[in-house]
C-alpha cells in the first residue's frame, strides 16, 4: 500500500527536535522558522511538554465526552485567567478546520440563516463548510460548493454591510491577520465596523485564531489589538504545540443544548494536558513578552535584508515580501542553510511562524542566510 500523494514533500526526514531545532537521521540540524505551520508554539519537545502529557498518559489517556473531565473545566478556567476573555464558554474539538465548522455551525442554528461573508484570500480549513469559506476553489468539491458563501475585499466595510442588509448572512468569519493568504490585516476601524454590523443585522462574527492565537502576535488572540469582542473565536495549532486539539470560545449568553455539538476526541485527557502545558510555559517563561521583543528586533533587521519590498505582520507572525517568487530561495534556505521557512498563495512571501521561545541569535542567522544570498 502506497500513501495517498496530496502532499509536495522535501526530502528531509526529521527524527527528532528541540526547541527551535530539527534534526535529520544523519543529525544535521534545522533552524525551524516555520513550527509545522505555526503550531510550535513553546519549542520542540519542552520538558514542561513532555512530562505533563506522559504523566497524564499513564494514568489516563483517553475517555470519551460521556463523563466528568475536570482537565476540561480546569482549561477553561486557565484559557479565561490568561486570555482574558470572560464570559466565553468552551467547545473542545481536535483541529483548526473543525474549530470553525462549528462555530460556522452554531451562527446557523442561532440565527436560523445560511449565508457566511468570507474575505479574499482567507484560509479557514478543509472540512465541509470550512472549505467554502477558504478562498481558494482548488480544494472545493462539488458536494461543498453548494453551500452560500460570499467573499469580500478585507477592510470594506460598505461591501460588508451591502450584503449583510439582506439579512440572510448567519455568520462573518476573518483571520485579523491571514495566515495562508498572505498576512494580510485591515485597520482597527474595520474590524469595530465589522463587530457593529454583525449585532446590527443578527449575524455572528467570528475571528478565526487558529494560527495567530495563544501569543503569536504578542497578544494572546489577534483580535484584542481592535478593542472588540467577537460572538465565536476558533482556536488550535499553537494551542498544542503538536498535539491534536482545536476548540471555540463561545459568548456566554449563546445556549447551548444537548447534541448541538459532539465529538469522540476532542477534549480527551491527552490534549487537554498538552494544552495545560503551554498555558503554564506561556506563563512561566513570559514568551508573549519574548514575542513582542524579538519581533521588534526582527522589524528592525529585515531593513537590511537586500530586496525586499516589505514586511508583514505582528509578532511572530511575519511575511517578508519580495519582488520575485521566492520558492526557490526557501529551497535554498533550507537545503544550504537549513533553515525551515514557509510559503503563502502569494508566490512572493515568505513566511515566518517561528516557536515563541526563539532569540535574536536566530533571527541573526536567518538574516545572515538572507544577506548571503539576496546580495
Amino acid at each position: 500500500m502506497k500513501l495517498f500523494n496530496v502532499y509536495p514533500l522535501f526530502d528531509i526526514t526529521p527524527v527528532k527536535a528541540n526547541d527551535v531545532y530539527v534534526y535529520d537521521e544523519n543529525n544535521t540540524q534545522y533552524l525551524d522558522l516555520y513550527g509545522g505551520h505555526a503550531v510550535i508554539s513553546i519549542g520542540h519537545s519542552h520538558p514542561e511538554y513532555v512530562k505533563s502529557i506522559s504523566e497524564q498518559v499513564s494514568k489516563l489517556g483517553f475517555y470519551s465526552n460521556s463523563i466528568q473531565n475536570p482537565l476540561q473545566v480546569q482549561l477553561a478556567k486557565e484559557l479565561t485567567e490568561f486570555s482574558n476573555c470572560e464570559d466565553y464558554n468552551l467547545f473542545l474539538c481536535n483541529s483548526g478546520a473543525e474549530a470553525n465548522e462549528n462555530a460556522l455551525k452554531i451562527a446557523s442554528f442561532k440565527t436560523g440563516k445560511k449565508k457566511v461573508i468570507a474575505f479574499k484570500n482567507s484560509f479557514h480549513g478543509r472540512t465541509s463548510a470550512a472549505v467554502v469559506v477558504t478562498d481558494n476553489k482548488k480544494i472545493v468539491a462539488p458536494i461543498n460548493a453548494q453551500q452560500e458563501v460570499e467573499f469580500i475585499e478585507l477592510g470594506d466595510s460598505d461591501a460588508v454591510e451591502k450584503s449583510l442588509q439582506n439579512n440572510d448572512v448567519c455568520a462573518v468569519i476573518v483571520e485579523c491577520i491571514q495566515g495562508v493568504g498572505g498576512l494580510n490585516e485591515a485597520t482597527t476601524q474595520f474590524y469595530k465596523n465589522l463587530s457593529n454590523l454583525c449585532s446590527s443585522y443578527n449575524a455572528f462574527l467570528i475571528a478565526d485564531e487558529v494560527q495567530s492565537g495563544f501569543g503569536r502576535t504578542g497578544d494572546f488572540f489577534a483580535f484584542q489589538k481592535h478593542g472588540i469582542q467577537p460572538d465565536i473565536i476558533a482556536m488550535a495549532k499553537g494551542m498544542g504545540n503538536g498535539f491534536p486539539i482545536g476548540g471555540i470560545l463561545i459568548q456566554a449568553d449563546i445556549e447551548a443544548s444537548y447534541g448541538m455539538l459532539g465529538t469522540t476526541f476532542g477534549g480527551n485527557h491527552l490534549a487537554c494536558a498538552a494544552s495545560l502545558a503551554i498555558l503554564k510555559v506561556l506563563k512561566e517563561e513570559k514568551l508573549m513578552e519574548n514575542v513582542q521583543e524579538v519581533s521588534a528586533y526582527f522589524f528592525e533587521k529585515a531593513k537590511t535584508i537586500p530586496q525586499l519590498k516589505t514586511v508583514k505582520g505582528r509578532g511572530l507572525m511575519i511575511g517578508l515580501e519580495f519582488n520575485f517568487p521566492i520558492a526557490e530561495l526557501r529551497k535554498t534556505l533550507i537545503q544550504k542553510h537549513h533553515i525551515f521557512t514557509g510559503s503563502a498563495t502569494n508566490p512572493n512571501l515568505l513566511r515566518i511562524l517561528p516557536p515563541l521561545t526563539i532569540q535574536k541569535k536566530h533571527i541573526d542567522v536567518f538574516v545572515e542566510a538572507l544577506i548571503h544570498e539576496l546580495s
